[in-house]
């Protein structure tokens, strides 16, 4: 495994809050990881300075063999280097298909001027059904996306981000509002989504983290606390104080 993402010594004031405190952290690829923590840890604030929608103050966030700048770069240049995001709560086309998001997400591989001329070839079509099998909703191709419950929404976003084939995918918090079985599903998906490309997680949910089985990154006032198996992590006693003994 090489690592993919650098993150080094990368701070962000916002109105006095020092919302990111010398943050140093790396991923690799290809790796699940979980990232933890209290409310106002830093979680979200780095998902965005990754994916360039924060500028942090200093420090270093480089990507891929050529250890490229991200900071240089504007969110859809980062996005193209094949970094995808997904947010808590799922955006997907409500009043289209399954099939038609899915056929949505890789159109937009393309540049916009073959977007007006494209058309679904038999490539297209197989990758559609390989994807719809991926995220279990093969037997909703065509069912209208609003229609589907929430974790199957959830599903839909995350195979419409698979389409643009990211090779890191940053994931907030997928458990919340899910029913058990949905959780569960949910799992299955991220583990082997994470068999070909990194795969960051931001989660509260411990059972789900643990069922992950992967590395976990614990975060307080912006700075790693501490890093290791979950079982690892739970033992240490700052982080059972600023965390778990809440």
């Amino acid at each position: 495994m090489r690592t993919l993402l650098e993150v080094s010594g990368v701070s962000v004031t916002f109105d006095g809050f020092r919302a990111i405190n010398n943050l140093s952290i790396d991923i690799a690829e290809p790796e699940l990881r979980a990232v933890i923590g209290p409310n106002g840890a830093g979680k979200t604030t780095f998902m965005d300075i990754v994916t360039g929608k924060t500028k942090p103050d200093s420090g270093k966030v480089l990507w891929g063999e050529m250890s490229t700048d991200l900071l240089r770069l504007s969110e859809s240049a980062i996005a193209k280097v094949g970094i995808g995001r997904k947010f808590q709560k799922p955006t997907v086309f409500e009043d289209q298909s399954v099939r038609d998001n899915l056929a949505l997400a890789l159109r937009n591989k393309r540049g916009p001027f073959a977007v007006l001329f494209w058309k679904p070839g038999m490539a297209d079509v197989t990758r559609i059904h390989e994807l719809a099998d991926e995220i279990g909703l093969s037997d909703r191709l065509d069912h209208r996306a609003g229609d589907l419950s929430h974790g199957q929404k959830q599903w839909l976003e995350i195979g419409m981000l698979l389409a643009q084939d990211p090779r890191l995918l940053l994931v907030d918090e997928p458990a919340a509002g899910m029913t058990p079985s949905e959780r569960e599903h949910t799992t299955d998906l991220l583990k082997r989504a994470a068999r070909t490309r990194a795969v960051m997680v931001i989660e509260h949910d411990m059972e789900f983290i643990r069922r992950l089985e992967c590395r976990v990154t614990v975060l307080h006032e912006g700075s790693v606390l501490a890093e290791g198996s979950l079982d690892h992590v739970t033992k240490n006693q700052q982080v059972i104080d600023v965390y778990l003994g809440r």
